[in-house]
């Protein structure tokens, strides 16, 4: 079988077993989504009304029917209704998707630019004391909560030095400090790889060779160094995207920002299995093609592994 159909079956397997841990291991969680939202004084449902609800819904029905029903109506579309609203999840996910998803773009492209900077500084800073600070720079970011982060960046940027506005924010202004918060942790993993690609390469002989001839720093880092340190820290961008998920929940939350993030946190809170079924299979088809482009892309910037495929 060619490589790349193998591990596209191999990606369609994994999407397929996420999408059935995930529907058993939501349904096994304690409590009643209905009970939740409509068994409150204020509303005043009967027993009998709640069990009429739990039919429309399809709660009352065999978990092998429920599983069956959702897996058909994902192939269609149908990501079902939300127990909290009662609107159609496909509704609430096309809605929040845009906010996260620039939020998640720009957020990875700040993270990579940072550990390009900071991989750069660590391995041809000129100063030793210089290089050994940017080194620590990874292990320090990676320690930093999430959550902890959002805040202090909120309290010292926006209402110690004023410099990004809380109320009556532009929209671009609105995503700086998200696309921070975001974005150091990130960096931290893919800074540690780089640097140690980077030191991997440089010890090559034909590093050597190349510096014997004459060749620059720059010349060396843009045209050797880059291309040979590309295929590691291209794996650990595509292994991110889960950190990229779980971090742009946290950080929609503290700073209030409408998303999928937002609406998890809704969800996980009001026990709304089908919003939350779709947010895990949606992630998982997103972590699963990411890593499936990685694969297949690896290839063509390593020779060596063109050669594994084919062989």
């Amino acid at each position: 079988m060619p490589y790349a159909l193998r591990r596209t079956a191999q990606a369609g397997l994994v999407v397929i077993a996420t999408f059935v841990v995930a529907f058993l291991l939501l349904q096994a969680l304690p409590g009643d989504a209905i009970v939740a939202r409509y068994a409150s004084p204020e509303l005043g449902l009967t027993d009998a009304q709640l069990d009429e609800l739990r039919t429309v819904y399809g709660t009352d029905r065999p978990v092998w029917e429920q599983l069956w029903a959702s897996a058909t109506g994902f192939l269609t579309g149908d990501l079902g209704t939300s127990l909290q609203s009662g609107a159609a999840v496909e509704t609430l996910l096309a809605a929040a998707l845009p906010s996260t998803l620039t939020l998640a773009a720009l957020g990875f492209l700040a993270a990579v630019a940072l550990a390009v900077a900071i991989a750069a500084v660590a391995t041809f800073g000129r100063a030793e004391w210089l290089r050994r600070a940017f080194r620590s720079l990874p292990p320090l970011f990676v320690s930093i909560p999430v959550f902890w982060l959002g805040i202090v960046l909120l309290q010292v940027l926006s209402f110690q030095l004023g410099l990004i506005p809380v109320i009556n924010a532009s929209p671009a202004q609105a995503l700086v400090l998200p696309v921070l918060t975001i974005a150091v942790p990130i960096a931290a993993p893919l800074a540690q790889v780089l640097i140690r690609a980077i030191d991997d390469t440089v010890a090559e002989p034909f590093i050597a060779v190349a510096r014997a001839r004459g060749a620059g720093t720059r010349w060396l880092l843009g045209r050797e160094v880059a291309r040979n340190a590309a295929l590691p820290t291209l794996t650990i961008a595509g292994v991110l995207f889960g950190e990229l998920v779980a971090g742009a929940v946290v950080t929609e939350t503290v700073f209030a920002r409408t998303g999928v993030g937002r609406l998890t946190q809704e969800a996980v809170a009001n026990r709304d299995i089908p919003v939350l079924q779709a947010v895990v299979v949606i992630s998982a088809i997103g972590f699963v093609l990411i890593n499936l482009a990685v694969d297949l892309a690896a290839p063509a910037i390593d020779p060596r592994l063109r050669r594994a495929v084919h062989a």
